[in-house]
């Protein structure tokens, strides 16, 4: 562990658009919360990687639970590192599991290297992740995280079709997709993102609370692509796919690629 790792004070660095935080949880002795712009953007267990804070990290670790009851040794990419919350979690998981992690901004990365070491199997490399992604070979990954945003807004250079394409084509046949989405009522962004996606993909899939996917309030959706698994929801939580998902995203459009 690195010589930072116990000291509680908040840790800060000036980003390009702002500032990064570190937050120590008073309730776990080596929790920590990362917030750009005072927005919480990640939570890490330096004693736990297993302990997921956040709704959407636990939905998340609930797929990822089911993705590598497989036992199958994939490369994992994840577009959007933050503090490496489900990096880590994959390596409790699955220890040693090939995983590579884009963050575009040199100043998150350092303030999480400097103070919420993670284990050396995780690569972690600086760049944009749609471009990372189209360099990537065909069949390269069986499993794709993106949860790419500036601020609280997805690039479009992410949200659009020609992301969806190259992540279909950078996944394995029985590949799968996850993406973090946030929205507030009506999810018109989610269902133009269900359309987009599925100008890839045949099997589309929502996960998430229950009051958001009914547009009661704003929070995070998971949209899953490719080979899904089943997920059995929470006592507050909801799952779309097949015709309720149909019904859902209906007359929603794809986003299509501006010019480039």
């Amino acid at each position: 562990m690195g010589p930072l790792g116990n000291q509680r004070a908040p840790r800060r660095a000036l980003l390009a658009s702002g500032i990064a935080e570190l937050q120590p949880d008073p309730a776990r002795a080596r929790g920590w919360t990362l917030l750009v712009n005072g927005v919480p953007q990640s939570y890490v267990d330096l004693s736990d990687p297993g302990h997921l804070e956040f709704p959407y990290e636990i939905q998340l670790g609930a797929v990822l639970r089911l993705w590598s009851a497989h036992d199958v040794r994939e490369q994992v990419l994840h577009l959007g590192g933050g503090g490496l919350t489900l990096p880590r979690f994959i390596d409790h998981l699955r220890p040693g599991t090939n995983q590579l992690v884009v963050e575009r901004d040199p100043q998150i990365l350092a303030i999480v290297e400097q103070n919420l070491p993670f284990p050396a199997s995780i690569e972690v490399r600086l760049g944009d992740a749609r471009t990372e992604l189209e360099a990537a070979d065909a069949g390269q990954f069986g499993l794709i995280i993106s949860d790419v945003f500036v601020g609280a807004a997805m690039p479009e250079s992410v949200a659009a079709g020609g992301f969806a394409r190259a992540a279909r084509r950078a996944l394995k046949p029985d590949g799968l997709l996850a993406m973090n989405l946030t929205d507030v009522p009506p999810l018109a962004q989610t269902r133009i993102q269900v359309a987009t996606a599925r100008t890839a993909f045949d099997e589309i899939v929502l996960y998430g609370n229950a009051d958001v996917m009914r547009g009661r309030r704003v929070g995070n959706v998971i949209l899953l692509a490719g080979n899904v698994p089943m997920i059995k929801p929470g006592k507050h939580e909801s799952v779309l796919r097949g015709e309720e998902l149909r019904i859902f995203t209906a007359g929603a459009r794809p986003l299509l690629d501006e010019p480039r």
